[in-house]
């Protein structure tokens, strides 16, 4: 028994040290969705030491015990605010004069164009999203989307190429409620669907000329597609961080929006090294934990495959995921405070 429970114990290390390869040498079945798992860990470790403390084999206890406190602390940054009442929340209001604006943003993986346009305009209305990301689109869903009235709730759209040969179950695209000033089937070049992106002043939003706003809508491809593609397609995302570069005039900041199925999670290398390039994470900034979104069918084990991305001058709150029908992911919420000046 004594020996079961160490081969467990070092199966778990070691499964757990994958979490620190170089980004990009994740890229390679099956190590993308082992990775994906390693936050479940403390399953086994527990486990292991609810086997050893009644056998009195208290080396092996105390090693699976340090074994969950260290998938617990590769966890935290989820939850260090979790018990922390701050003063937005204190005080949703906004005083007369401050130059913080807010949007409202929403993303989904639309699952091969499945997910139910009805369900979709609901949440863009009662939750009145300014910005809408779908992935995995068909040009039936959009025809779906347009009978359901989403035109009258976001009338400026944008679309990737639909059907291209790199199109991972569908394009994506983009809708807005205001108009904006420029637009593009392809923000960033990914192994994957087109980017596309739209590019808003806020004078055209708040009225405000104080900052410059590209959002993207972006899916890279599931690893069971393509691992070293998966990889790339993550990384190369950092790419909008050369928008979102601000060292030049600071009266007119640029801030740069990335939202959707990046098919990644924090333990994965490649996403950490996406995060690094200057883009911060919707969920793990306002550190309230997990926001996860995948699969929608159980509610147990899900992760954190859906993201909404920001370059500096943002702060998010209000984060959650909500279940869409049709779909095997959880729709993505995030309001995103704009300090214009």
């Amino acid at each position: 028994m004594t020996i079961a429970l160490w081969i467990v114990l070092v199966l778990c290390i070691a499964w757990t040290a994958l979490r620190w390869l170089p980004a990009g040498a994740e890229a390679h079945m099956p190590f993308p969705y082992v990775i994906a798992l390693i936050r479940f860990l403390w399953v086994p470790y527990l486990l292991v030491a609810c086997v050893a403390a009644p056998l009195g084999h208290w080396v092996t206890f105390g090693m699976a015990v340090a074994g969950m406190l260290s998938i617990g602390a590769l966890q935290g940054p989820y939850w260090r605010r979790i018990f922390h009442r701050t003063s937005r929340e204190t005080s949703r209001e906004t005083p007369a004069g401050d130059p913080r604006t807010e949007l409202r943003v929403m993303t989904l993986n639309c699952r091969y164009g499945r997910a139910n346009a009805d369900d979709i305009v609901a949440a863009v209305r009662e939750r009145r999203i300014d910005v809408l990301a779908l992935q995995e689109l068909s040009k039936d869903l959009v025809k779906r989307l347009d009978a359901a009235g989403l035109p009258d709730l976001l009338p400026y759209r944008q679309l990737g190429v639909p059907q291209k040969d790199t199109d991972n179950g569908g394009f994506n695209g983009l809708w807005s409620r205001t108009k904006p000033v420029s637009s593009t089937e392809t923000m960033v070049t990914i192994p994957a669907a087109d980017v596309p992106g739209m590019t808003f002043a806020l004078d055209e939003v708040h009225g405000r000329k104080s900052a410059i706003v590209a959002f993207a809508s972006a899916h890279t491809k599931s690893p069971m597609r393509g691992p070293r593609e998966w990889s790339n397609g993550i990384r190369r995302l950092a790419a909008m961080t050369a928008f979102g570069d601000t060292t030049g005039d600071q009266a007119n900041n640029r801030i740069a929006v990335v939202m959707g199925d990046l098919n990644a999670v924090l333990d994965h290398p490649s996403f950490r090294e996406l995060l690094r390039s200057g883009l911060t994470d919707a969920s793990l900034q306002e550190s309230r934990g997990h926001t996860n979104s995948f699969p929608s069918q159980v509610p147990w084990p899900r992760i954190e495959l859906d993201h909404v991305l920001f370059t500096g001058g943002v702060t998010a709150h209000d984060v959650a995921s909500f279940v869409v029908r049709d779909t095997d992911h959880l729709a993505l919420t995030a309001t995103l405070e704009l300090q214009a000046d």
